[in-house]
């Protein structure tokens, strides 16, 4: 169970996880089988935080999910007199096409987005934008927001790194 566990949030290749479980089935003694998991770090150590949920949701709260997290390549967000913020600049996109499907009623969604990632917009209700927005290069990351608003916000944008004082500057 361990070794499958590690195996399925990438502490270990599968050639790594076939290897151990052979090693698992041949073993003669516990300390045998405790040496098949003693260098891999618990899932609370990992430098990825897996999202299990699937979903982002806050009614009458507050939600964020930042820093390193696995982004599913379907995600749905509600915010119901809430907010959710999402911040991408540190997760990791399973896939180039990641479809976000926020719904905002009476609340607010903010998607904080990398540079280089591209948002395309559309609608849940089937009225997609007229198309004449820029089109994604080939190869760039594309997040597809399908957005249901009623009194509420869908905001996205690039926050600009910090820039560093006066002097910093001065002393290159």
């Amino acid at each position: 169970m361990a070794l499958a566990e590690a195996a399925s949030d990438g502490r270990l290749t599968m050639d790594e996880h076939a290897q151990r479980v052979e090693q698992a089935y041949a073993a003669r003694t516990l300390g045998d089988l405790a040496g098949l998991t003693s260098d891999l770090a618990g899932p609370a150590a990992q430098p990825l935080r897996l999202d299990n949920s699937r979903a982002v949701s806050a009614f009458f709260s507050r939600e964020r999910r930042d820093g390193r997290w696995v982004v599913p390549g379907r995600l749905a967000v509600t915010a119901v007199a809430g907010q959710v913020v999402l911040d991408l600049r540190q997760a990791v996109l399973q896939s180039g096409r990641t479809i976000v499907y926020a719904t905002a009623i009476g609340g607010q969604v903010h998607l904080l987005v990398p540079p280089g990632v591209t948002v395309v917009f559309g609608s849940l209700t089937g009225r997609d934008g007229d198309g004449s927005g820029p089109r994604p290069a080939p190869g760039v990351p594309v997040i597809e927001l399908r957005t249901l608003v009623v009194a509420g916000k869908v905001h996205v944008s690039t926050p600009q790194p910090r820039r560093r004082g006066l002097l910093h500057r001065w002393t290159r």
